[in-house]
């Protein structure tokens, strides 16, 4: 709810018209990245997905050894303006 309010402050607009586009951008994400395409934001950073191979793990509870199935995951790769702002602590009112 917060970032929804610090983007309607921001873009001037209405906290219903924010949370809608913001809304609208992660579906839009989501719905790519389960095509396996990719979304780069120029400077930001860039959403993808990985693949990860089946592999053996421990329960660390028993110690007993369990095969963990082969997955897609999610991943996003920093931008070199994202980094250098968050390294310089710009945009921490957020």
């Amino acid at each position: 709810q917060v970032f929804v309010d610090a983007v309607a402050d921001r873009a001037g607009m209405s906290k219903r018209d924010a949370g809608a586009a913001v809304d609208a951008m992660l579906d839009t994400i989501t719905d790519a990245l389960g095509k396996g395409d990719s979304i780069t934001f120029t400077g930001f950073g860039k959403f993808s997905t990985s693949a990860r191979a089946a592999r053996q793990g421990v329960n660390p509870r028993t110690g007993e050894r369990v095969q963990i199935a082969a997955t897609t995951v999610p991943k996003f790769q920093a931008g070199s303006a994202l980094k250098s702002a968050v390294k310089s602590g710009a945009g921490a009112s957020v």
